[in-house]
Parts: structure tokens; C-alpha cells; sequence
């Protein structure tokens, strides 16, 4: 069987960030709610020198009765702040019939765990010049993840960037359960960069920090975190998403341990 992941090593720049040289800090909303929402986050993240702002206008739910995301146009919200403020906008892509459309307004596709056995988006996105995210699915072990990043360089998508958010076990104390050491096992596996998602994996925005410092130690290039102006309000993952008058501190807090972890 012809393998491409261990041997495949592509060169990702996103708005002047040279990923797996530079730590990248990706952050924004679980969903797109309004304009007004995003051009806060924005004004935040600008300040603190984020440079890719993420957040979902498709919101695959368990619950069909759930806030399902404004779909193409929170796309359109999102292309325009990511333009007037200077930022690489980031969002997840459930179906292959968006593909066209997110491809022209979004700069960075993401994969979500649900979808990363949905072998036809894959191949869709494959297609696409964009960076893809493509995260682990619930219950895949680490063959079955490389098992579809392989869906995406068989047909010719190189610009991968993998993303760890835990897996569903038995305990319930955490939204999943998060063992960093599958970074260090993804990167000396492939090499392809590798970030966390300490957001969903611990689902409590006060764990995010101890959980990035984590990932951190175990070599995550980057992270992706999830902040809104008022989580108690936010229509999706509320009790995940770092206020936003806090995120300033939290960033500061991972660009030191950063720098702490480099000077080792």
C-alpha cells in the first residue's frame, strides 16, 4: 500500500505565518452570530497580534432542534472582517456542495471530527487550493486518522494541517478526553504540522490554559481556541469559549510558556 503521510512535507504560510516555524494561535467563536459579534473578536484579536480568526457558519449538532450556524451568509460576514481587519479567516466545511463557495470566501478549511471519515468531502476538498484543517474524528485511533489524511494526499492536497481534540472514552468529567502525547505521535509519524484544540477537548474555558500548556510541552505548532464577547449568551459550546476580556491574558500566557519551552 502506498503511503504519502510519513513522507510528504509541505510548506504552509497563512497571512505571514510560516506554520510549524511559527506558533500559531487560531481563535475566534464556535459559530458565526452576527457581524457586530465577529468585529469585536476582531478588534481583540488584532490587538493581541492573532493573525487567523476562526469561526463556524455550518454547525453539524447532535440535537436537530439546535442553532445550526448562518451558513453561507456568516461565511460572507466573515470574509468581510477577515478583509477589513487584515486576518486569514478560518471555518468548517460539512458537505461537499459548500466546498465551491467557502473555498472563494474562507481562506483555511477546517474538517470537524464528525466529518473525518466523509471520504467524498475529502475528496472535494482535495480540489481546493486552501489550507485544510482536518481534525480526529470521536473514536478514531491514530491509523484511522492517517487513514484519511490520506484520502487527501492521494488526490494531490498537500497543504494539511492536522488538529488533535481528544477522543470519547468513559469519563465524563471532561467533554472528551485529551492525551497530548498523540501530538508527539502524529509529528514523528508525518510531517505535517500538528496543532490542538484544547477547546472542545476539555469543554470548561478554564481548562483551555493548562491543557495548550500540555499540548505545548508535548510540541503542538499551534493552537486553535474558541472566545466570544459573552460565552453565556453564545448560541453553541458556551461553557468552552474564553470570554474575551480575558483572552488578552490568556495569550500572554502562552506566548511566555512558549518562549519558556523554546529556551530549554
Amino acid at each position: 500500500m502506498k503511503i504519502k503521510y510519513s513522507i510528504v512535507k509541505p510548506k504552509i504560510k497563512i497571512n505571514g505565518l510560516n506554520i510549524k516555524k511559527d506558533f500559531v494561535i487560531i481563535a475566534g467563536p464556535c459559530s458565526i452570530e452576527s457581524y457586530e459579534q465577529l468585529e469585536k473578536t476582531a478588534k481583540v484579536l488584532v490587538k493581541n497580534n492573532i493573525k487567523i480568526i476562526r469561526a463556524s457558519a455550518y454547525k453539524p449538532r447532535t440535537n436537530p432542534y439546535s442553532f445550526q450556524g448562518l451558513e453561507e451568509k456568516g461565511l460572507e460576514m466573515l470574509n468581510k472582517i477577515g478583509k477589513k481587519y487584515d486576518l486569514a479567516t478560518e471555518s468548517e466545511i460539512t458537505d461537499s456542495r459548500q466546498v465551491k463557495r467557502a473555498s472563494e470566501l474562507i481562506d483555511v478549511l477546517r474538517v470537524g471530527a464528525r466529518n473525518m471519515q466523509n471520504y467524498e468531502l475529502l475528496k472535494e476538498l482535495s480540489k481546493v487550493k486552501n489550507p485544510i484543517i482536518l481534525k480526529n474524528g470521536f473514536g478514531a485511533n491514530i491509523e484511522e486518522f492517517l487513514g484519511s489524511v490520506e484520502y487527501l494526499l492521494a488526490n494531490g492536497k498537500e497543504n494539511i494541517i492536522l488538529c488533535y481534540r481528544g477522543i470519547r472514552t468513559f469519563e465524563n468529567s471532561t467533554r472528551f478526553t485529551f492525551d497530548p502525547l498523540m501530538i508527539k505521535i502524529l509529528k514523528e509519524k508525518t510531517n505535517l504540522p500538528v496543532i490542538a484544540d484544547p477547546s472542545h477537548a476539555s469543554g470548561r474555558n478554564d481548562l483551555v490554559l493548562p491543557l495548550s500548556k500540555a499540548a505545548i510541552v508535548c510540541g503542538t505548532d499551534g493552537l486553535i481556541v474558541e472566545t466570544h464577547p459573552n460565552p453565556k449568551k453564545a448560541l453553541s459550546d458556551n461553557e468552552q469559549q474564553i470570554p474575551l476580556n480575558e483572552f488578552p491574558k490568556f495569550v500572554k500566557e502562552i506566548n511566555d510558556f512558549v518562549r519558556f519551552e523554546k529556551q530549554k
